[in-house]
């Protein structure tokens, strides 16, 4: 790769003014901003230091298995506004399945007993007192201890709030903050999971549908946003890894590339779309990212047919075991663990056994032969999302007047999801289409 200018301006960019924004990173963060930009007619180039969209957001060939599958089982929920608004622009709202109205099976690993979590319409959570719509053994007089996360300070963690032998926190608390946190209620920011639980089990049932992208990640967020770009003259630059920003009073100079550099003019921008660590390298001492990471370990098991799962429904949460949450796509089930060290250190081939004598009861069967399976580990699956490292989130803006930031990992109000990797990236673009220009 040879580096190089901007493109010139495409069909969506004749209005562009003098500069462009170049986009580093082409996972889901990136490719939101740059889509962002390209609808505001801003010059963009973009570009992308493994061979790949999408991050830790994608689909891939695996052919041992013979199937499409996903580096990690994303989902959205009803309340990901601007997620969904991202899909419809891109023409990709038909690879989302929701299902409404909105349920959550589970299973208890240890008993085999099931039960749905089942939100009612209306922001006045009412339904939290109906037989049958929330885990067994809770009563009414459980849901006050809630309030307390709404309070909560900081430094709180969810299990400071609630406490751990609450009937609470092992049946609600816990599997949600694994989902959306990537960490166990122990660890997790009180303030982060409340920020979730208001926006959806608050706020009716709607918010709370889960969407499955039941044809793969890549089809419905990644594939449809690289296309666009292209007809917009802005191409995603493939296996380009930005090595270092050149500065100079107070701004970026220049972009250096392996093979060469990229001066950026006066009114260039950069939005760095990279991993917390990869922005602290960048810019050393101008960033507090967050350094401390979670894993996420997933197992893709191809089965003789497609499975059946109580109520009929495409995935199941799990407790009293290491598996979590459960998915199927055909014949195709995945597992999914979070915040997984032990699980992450152990050898591929331990966790598979290890798990499918798990899951198999749930699915019918007893164990015995473990099938064809992919384990995917994503080391740093996410930030740590405690109160210490949600503290060092950071805004939009740098010190450096024309480089911003975007990430899941950056300050949006939410957890470290697909909806606030969108987020940061809309973030990202408005901040640098804000930054005073100084030419017409």
């Amino acid at each position: 790769m040879r580096a190089a200018p901007p493109p010139p301006p495409g069909r969506a960019n004749t209005e562009a003014g003098q500069g462009a924004t170049h986009v580093v990173g082409a996972g889901l963060a990136g490719l939101s901003c740059a889509l962002h930009l390209a609808r505001a007619g801003r010059r963009i180039a973009v570009w992308e230091a493994a061979g790949h969209a999408g991050g830790r957001c994608r689909s891939f060939y695996d052919p041992g298995l013979d199937r499409l599958i996903d580096n990690g089982s994303h989902v959205l929920l009803g309340a990901n506004g601007e997620t969904r608004r991202y899909l419809a622009r891109l023409g990709a709202a038909g690879h989302v399945t929701e299902i409404a109205p909105a349920v959550f099976p589970f299973r208890d690993l240890r008993t085999g007993r099931t039960w749905r979590v089942a939100p009612g319409a209306g922001r006045a959570p009412l339904w939290l007192l109906a037989p049958g719509r929330v885990a067994p053994g809770l009563r009414w007089r459980d849901y006050p201890r809630l309030a307390r996360l709404a309070r909560a300070g900081p430094s709180a963690t969810v299990r400071d709030c609630v406490g751990a032998d609450h009937p609470l926190y092992e049946t609600f608390l816990r599997p949600l903050s694994l989902a959306v946190l990537n960490t166990g209620p122990e660890a997790g920011s009180a303030r982060l999971l409340w920020r979730v639980i208001r926006e959806t089990f608050l706020a009716g049932e709607r918010a709370c549908r889960l969407c499955f992208f039941a044809g793969g990640l890549s089809p419905a967020l990644i594939d449809p946003a690289v296309r666009a770009l292209e007809a917009q003259g802005a191409p995603v630059r493939m296996r380009a890894r930005l090595r270092a920003l050149d500065r100079s009073g107070g701004r970026a100079e220049a972009l250096r590339f392996a093979d060469g550099a990229v001066a950026l003019g006066a009114d260039d921008d950069v939005v760095l779309a990279v991993p917390a660590d990869a922005c602290r390298a960048l810019l050393p001492g101008e960033t507090a990212a967050p350094g401390r990471f979670n894993p996420i370990l997933n197992v893709h098991f191809r089965l003789d047919r497609p499975p059946v799962l109580p109520w009929g429904l495409p995935f199941l949460g799990l407790i009293g075991g290491e598996a979590q949450w459960l998915f199927a796509r055909g014949d195709l089930v995945s597992v999914t663990v979070s915040a997984a060290e032990a699980a992450a250190a152990r050898p591929a081939a331990v966790s598979a056994r290890s798990l499918w004598a798990e899951i198999a009861p749930a699915l019918g069967g007893g164990g015995g032969r473990v099938p064809p399976f992919r384990v995917v580990k994503e080391r740093r699956a996410t930030i740590v999302q405690g109160p210490a490292e949600a503290a060092r989130r950071q805004g939009a803006r740098t010190p450096l007047a024309n480089v911003f930031v975007a990430g899941d990992w950056t300050d949006t109000g939410l957890p470290a999801t697909i909806e606030g990797a969108v987020r940061s990236g809309i973030r990202a673009a408005e901040a640098a289409l804000a930054r005073p220009r100084r030419t017409a």
